[in-house]
């Protein structure tokens, strides 16, 4: 099984931005922790972040035959991209959305999100352990799916 897992804007400053939001763990941190925790569950994983949306789309669409399952930050893409969420439809693959903090108790244009309604699952407001527990779900739903 092998899994995609995106990172969208800004979090290549992961650490040093608003660390009172975000937690101090580096997106390096992070991407460790989900090759440790893959390599447990017996599954491998590639990661990928950038600051531009179009990137994100064509990472998604080159995923379609390689990936079976994607994990996604898409930082504040959730709340305007219709081009990742046409992209993640396109290609098929089950995805679970996820974020470092709890984006219902922000600001109110970051409770609407133009992917949960697709995803296997949406984890937020866990730090970087957001990431483990995305990455934990989409296995067994992969592991489990009829």
């Amino acid at each position: 099984m092998q899994l995609l897992a995106l990172h969208g804007p800004n979090l290549n400053l992961l650490g040093s931005r608003e660390p009172g939001v975000y937690g101090s763990a580096s997106l390096e941190q992070i991407d460790a922790l989900l090759a440790r925790r893959a390599q447990e569950l017996g599954v491998g994983i590639t990661c990928f972040q950038s600051n531009h949306e179009g990137a994100l789309v064509d990472r998604i669409q080159q995923a379609r035959g390689q990936a079976d399952g994607v994990l996604i930050n898409a930082g504040a893409y959730t709340h305007t991209s219709i081009a990742i969420r046409d992209a993640l439809l396109a290609v098929a693959i089950p995805y679970v959305e996820l974020h470092l903090s709890n984006v219902h108790a922000r600001e109110p244009f970051r409770h609407h999100s133009h992917l949960a309604d697709r995803a296997v699952g949406v984890i937020c407001g866990f730090g970087p352990a957001s990431y483990g527990l995305a990455l934990e779900g989409l296995v067994v739903h992969l592991r489990h799916r009829p």
